[in-house]
């Protein structure tokens, strides 16, 4: 049998998935004043968790519990109204907030986190256990990497992608033999090693894990009896399980999703400037991340929202309602402003005259007349005044707002700005 096929006898409610979705994305800046990561808002209509969900959802993965933390409220709600699985079929995605089970203290790491909450897992018994990161933007048939992880009978196998040495330095590196076991797990040194033969590439984990559960359940105590530990997957847990453990690499450019072509996509978004050129992709001729792959849905909540709107073609005083390049979602209305490489949430209103470039608009922006902005990042429910020009002058844009080092203006959530 194909490393890559799961066998069809297979029971898949022996698998439970746990998503960590609580860390805080400070990268992120104004984006996470208010929000957790994950609840960001991606391509439109969706929200980073959105992604992750899906992945398992269409790879036949039913069994959810997502652990949250950091100002979570947005993410719980969305969850709860968005994604509801059948209980008559066993299915479930629910929200495992941090309740202080084992002492005084939130979760430390990503490892305390599961810690803290393996009461889940020793409920639902499973015989593996999904540990993936709810915070980045891929598409992964889950089953496929599960297949992998069977076939070798591996204790834990850890999803990893070839990066550049540069870009290594970020993530934990992983080093393995002939066979795909990992002998040596780096978590984010200066000067990591290259994969052998590839000279400035490095093998990097994607944060993405599947456990045997008995195999989980005992590092998580080791580690937690542990004084000098941090609590994390990629500083203690593989690590040490790398010493003795049958610990395995995943190739996640061995994944092929159904109707997609070439390499897996995969992206750490985990900056400004990251999450603003992963949404200026979506609108490329053709993506790398696809929307439109029927075999692959994204899926989201359903929203009531009316189609979206394009009014007046006074050419002749430049009053055109037109998109080109973008992606606009249920609810806006376009009257007679110019959007070009951009993406819009619901309900966002554009009036005459404006023009809108390279941007990023959130629920419920509101656009005056004769703006003009460019390669900003607008939060929700942010109403930018008549004749507001923002993007153009980088240092005057400083005073008053996030900028960051790529030169991207955020416009935090409710800000309020005057008229010119």
């Amino acid at each position: 049998m194909a490393e890559n096929v799961l066998r069809a006898d297979y029971d898949l409610t022996k698998v439970l998935v746990m998503i960590l979705a609580g860390g805080e994305g400070r990268r992120l800046g104004p984006l996470t004043y208010e929000r957790a990561k994950p609840a960001v808002p991606f391509g439109g209509r969706y929200r980073i968790i959105d992604i992750v969900l899906s992945n398992f959802v269409n790879s036949g993965l039913h069994r959810i519990k997502v652990l949250t933390q950091y100002k979570s409220s947005s993410l719980d709600e969305h969850i709860a109204r968005s994604w509801r699985l059948s209980s008559i079929l066993d299915a479930f995605i629910e929200t495992v907030p941090a309740q202080q089970r084992t002492g005084k203290s939130w979760f430390k790491g990503s490892a305390d986190a599961v810690y803290q909450t393996q009461n889940v897992v020793t409920d639902e018994s499973p015989e593996q256990v999904c540990i993936f990161g709810g915070d980045h933007v891929y598409k992964m048939d889950v089953r496929q990497m599960l297949q992998a992880h069977l076939a070798r009978n591996a204790e834990v196998t850890v999803a990893a992608i070839p990066v550049t040495k540069e870009e290594a330095r970020s993530f934990g590196v992983i080093e393995v033999d002939e066979q795909g076991r990992i002998v040596a797990f780096h978590e984010k040194v200066q000067d990591p090693p290259e994969i052998p033969g590839r000279p400035g590439m490095c093998l990097a984990s994607m944060g993405n894990y599947i456990f045997r559960t008995r195999a989980l359940l005992d590092v998580l105590e080791a580690d937690a009896a542990s004084e000098t530990s941090a609590h994390d997957f990629g500083k203690d847990v593989i690590p040490r399980l790398v010493s003795g453990g049958r610990v395995f690499v995943y190739d996640f450019h061995k994944n092929r999703v159904p109707g997609e072509e070439g390499l897996g996509y995969w992206r750490d978004i985990g900056t400004i400037d990251a999450y603003w050129a992963a949404q200026m992709d979506l609108v490329s001729i053709q993506p790398a991340f696809n929307f439109y792959n029927k075999d692959w849905p994204i899926r989201t909540g359903i929203s009531h929202d009316a189609p979206a709107k394009f009014v007046f073609r006074d050419e002749a005083n430049a009053r055109v309602g037109i998109a080109t390049e973008s992606l606009v979602s249920l609810g806006c209305i376009i009257s007679g402003g110019r959007i070009h490489r951009s993406v819009l949430s619901n309900r966002v209103r554009v009036n005459s005259f404006s023009h809108i470039e390279e941007c990023v608009l959130f629920e419920d922006v509101k656009i005056g007349r004769h703006v003009k902005l460019r390669r900003c990042i607008v939060d929700k429910d942010v109403e930018i005044p008549p004749g507001t020009e923002i993007g153009f002058n980088l240092e005057e844009d400083k005073k008053k707002w996030y900028v960051s080092d790529g030169g991207i203006v955020v416009i935090p959530k409710r800000a309020k700005i005057e008229s010119p």
